[in-house]
């Protein structure tokens, strides 16, 4: 079985080259059958669980370097996390790779009938740059678990990240189980041309699109996580200083550099000036009178995001009630809050993704539904309310990748619950269970013995006793439960005799 110590022959490359880019040596690893064997997928995700646990001193001197994320933090949501999500994997892995066992219907028995997971085969898994390892290394993990063999492409933009996978992934994995691809857009666009089994994707809408055009000339399923606009609502029935605290958490986190972060908050007017200092309160007691001194607070990933940030925060209007300093040459940007945007600001019209929230005021939940409802579908959305015809509101009048009240972010964690978008925030989904079954084909497999043959009622010629049998069985609307046709059944027969 590979390991950090074997897996690779010595002189392997750190990185393939897309001219040494090998598929045919990863297709053939699923086509003969091997990695079937629960055995194989099990050694290859413990292989993966070492790659992160042997080396995360290094992993997490990269993403703090690429990303300037606090390292504490870096470990909590990029580290600790994989490592889990692999633990989940391999906890269940018998119980989600079993087939399932499906019922035939009276006409087809004798017989049996299961659906069974096959690997599909070779699986690009593209990475982002705002969680460059966990958002690699999660679907990685489903794709091993699956039984496929993948292509790793780490994202250009954690450079440093990049080329430790690049090393790390040779020394532990063979070539003909995965591969890494490094570079930019041009790398990404040439290894798109080829022809994979899976593409998972995980970045910005404008470029999922060019991903799924580039599978599309291959008619290859995609799975594709992107983001979007995820609104918070609060109204004046919750604990605001508690509803402040967990909004703050996870809109700051990573610098609000997050696909689920809260992107802008919708209150009703009566908790609209509470709300307001229960953030400003929690930005403080978080991250100090100076934010930027604080070790819990990160950067903004380059100069390019950094500028585009500063841009939407000049133009938005409003209130400034805490924040709004920045730094280029630190790629600082304070955490910021905004009162009374303009809804038809810039920063009102595309995903924020930066440690500034706005806060816009509405009358009520129906007009927050209203808001939410008239723009692209988001990959999450947060509800603090404690009124349960409020919660429904939401949950009947809203469609949203994921839904959590009461708290931000966290349900990206539950490994347990499918994660991924819908409409314009993605397609698709992962984590636990969801990874097995989005990264497997579904194979329908129906087994009926040749005798006795109980489908000769389905031949033709279907005169005299045949054809009034199949006709009482199979009217329309008639109750489909087995008794009842076999008595419909043995009635059609005694008339048969009777006239006889």
């Amino acid at each position: 079985m590979p390991s950090h110590h074997t897996g690779a022959p010595s002189g392997t490359p750190a990185v393939t080259p897309l001219d040494r880019l090998d598929l045919g040596a990863l297709r053939r690893t699923v086509t003969s059958g091997v990695s079937a064997d629960l055995r194989w997928r099990r050694a290859h995700l413990g292989a993966l669980r070492r790659l992160v646990v042997e080396h995360e001193a290094e992993l997490l001197d990269a993403l703090v370097a690429d990303v300037g994320k606090p390292r504490l933090e870096a470990r909590l949501t990029e580290t600790y996390v994989s490592v889990e999500e692999i633990d989940q994997l391999l906890a269940h892995l018998e119980e989600w790779t079993a087939p399932r066992q499906v019922s035939l219907p009276l006409m087809l028995r004798p017989g049996s009938a299961h659906v069974e997971l096959q690997p599909k085969g070779v699986v690009l898994v593209i990475g982002p740059w705002n969680y460059p390892l966990n958002l690699l290394v999660s679907p990685v993990a489903g794709a091993l678990a699956a039984g496929n063999t993948v292509v790793l492409k780490p994202s250009e933009h954690a450079p440093r990240l990049a080329a430790l996978v690049g090393r790390l992934v040779p020394l532990y994995f063979p070539a003909d189980v995965a591969q890494v691809v490094t570079g930019g857009v041009e790398e990404t666009t040439a290894v798109l041309e080829h022809r994979f089994d899976h593409i998972f994707f995980t970045g910005s809408d404008r470029v999922g699109r060019i991903v799924m055009r580039a599978a599309a000339e291959h008619l290859t399923p995609v799975t594709l996580e992107l983001g979007g606009k995820s609104p918070t609502f609060v109204d004046d029935s919750v604990d605001l200083a508690v509803a402040a605290r967990r909004i703050v958490w996870g809109k700051f986190t990573n610098a609000g550099q997050t696909c689920v972060a809260p992107d802008h908050v919708l209150v009703t007017r009566p908790a609209r000036d509470r709300l307001l200092t229960e953030l400003a309160a929690a930005v403080h007691e978080f991250f100090g009178d100076d934010p930027r001194t604080s070790p819990d607070l990160g950067r903004i990933v380059d100069a390019g995001q950094h500028a585009r940030l500063v841009e939407l925060l000049r133009s938005a209007g409003g209130t400034v009630v805490v924040g709004g300093q920045h730094d280029a040459g630190d790629r600082y940007l304070a955490p910021t809050v905004l009162a009374d945007v303009d809804p038809e600001a810039p920063i009102m019209q595309e995903e924020i993704f930066g440690p500034v929230l706005p806060v816009l005021t509405v009358a009520d939940h129906d007009e927050a539904i209203g808001m939410i409802t008239s723009r692209a579908h988001p990959l999450a959305l947060y509800v603090f309310s404690e009124q349960d015809d409020v919660r429904a509101a939401f949950a009947l009048g809203t469609t949203s990748g994921g839904m959590a009240y009461g708290a931000t972010v966290v349900h990206f964690g539950v490994t347990q619950l499918p994660f991924g978008g819908v409409g314009a925030s993605g397609m698709g989904s992962y984590h636990g269970r969801a990874s097995v079954e989005e990264l497997s084909h579904h194979r329908s497999v129906l087994d009926k013995p040749l005798g006795p043959d109980t489908l000769r009622v389905l031949y033709p010629p279907f005169d005299g006793l045949k054809g009034r049998v199949v006709g009482a069985a199979t009217a329309p609307g008639r109750p489909r439960r087995p008794a009842v046709l076999l008595r419909e059944g043995l009635a059609a027969l005694r008339g048969i005799v009777r006239r006889g």
